[in-house]
């Protein structure tokens, strides 16, 4: 069993202020690496498994807020598991991961008492949202003040997707707001391209590291135009945003 600690801005809490709870079960390894990651820089604590058994006994003994449950696992059915699963924790929602696509496949999950899921290939943005919906949903958390991030004068608004800087609109494609978010929430850090690729883009992205130097060259046409840049290189390393000096 994998498990990792909160290390991001927590805007969701549980009832006693603790970091919500998730529980990821998939036996690709990294796939479960790449959303523990995810997860983590939501605040969120995460425990990891790949298998059914261990799913069953992780969540008796982490109780967790939420589940993300793979369909095809080695040693048994995810809908099995769901099952056995609501036995102990009859009211914790489960977002079935799948690589089938087929509506009967979809309705056999929900009607098994799964309360969402996405389908493989999927993004990370995709998941988180969908896990915070659920657990809004379910009464376990709430969010927490405000969704604005802020680095110098420049703001993000993760509700509204409004951006300006100097209190100037600026207007982002859905791509170009992903990754101005992720950057916004690392100020300072530096992300290199592999980092940027795994959390902006599908876990399965085929695409070149090339991809992420042209989103950063757009980033910075709108947000850096005629001001103190923001967004930096540090060569051979990655990139970074921190307040214009």
């Amino acid at each position: 069993m994998t498990t990792t600690t909160p290390r991001g801005r927590s805007d969701m809490l549980r009832p006693d202020g603790t970091a919500v709870r998730v529980l990821v079960v998939d036996d690709e390894a990294s796939l479960t690496e790449l959303l523990s990651m995810a997860l983590r820089y939501e605040g969120w604590e995460v425990h990891s498994v790949g298998d059914g058994a261990s799913a069953l006994r992780t969540a008796r003994e982490f109780r967790p807020d939420v589940v993300l449950l793979d369909v095809m696992l080695p040693d048994m059915d995810g809908l099995a598991v769901l099952g056995l699963l609501r036995r102990e924790l009859p009211d914790v929602p489960v977002l079935f991961l799948t690589a089938k696509d087929a509506v009967e496949d979809r309705i056999a999950g929900l009607t098994a008492g799964g309360d969402d899921y996405v389908t493989k290939p999927f993004s990370l943005e995709e998941v988180v949202a969908r896990l915070r919906g659920l657990i809004r949903r379910s009464g376990a958390a709430a969010a927490r003040g405000e969704s604005v991030l802020s680095v110098g004068d420049l703001t993000l608004d993760e509700d509204s997707h409004d951006v300006t800087r100097g209190g100037e609109p600026i207007h982002l494609t859905a791509t170009e707001f992903e990754l101005l978010r992720y950057l916004m929430r690392n100020p300072r850090r530096v992300l290199s391209k592999a980092q940027i690729l795994d959390r902006v883009w599908s876990y399965d992205f085929g695409g070149q590291a090339n991809v992420v130097e042209l989103y950063i060259s757009y980033l910075r046409r709108k947000i850096d135009a005629g001001r103190t840049p923001m967004i930096h290189t540090r060569r051979g390393a990655g990139y970074l945003i921190k307040p214009g000096e």
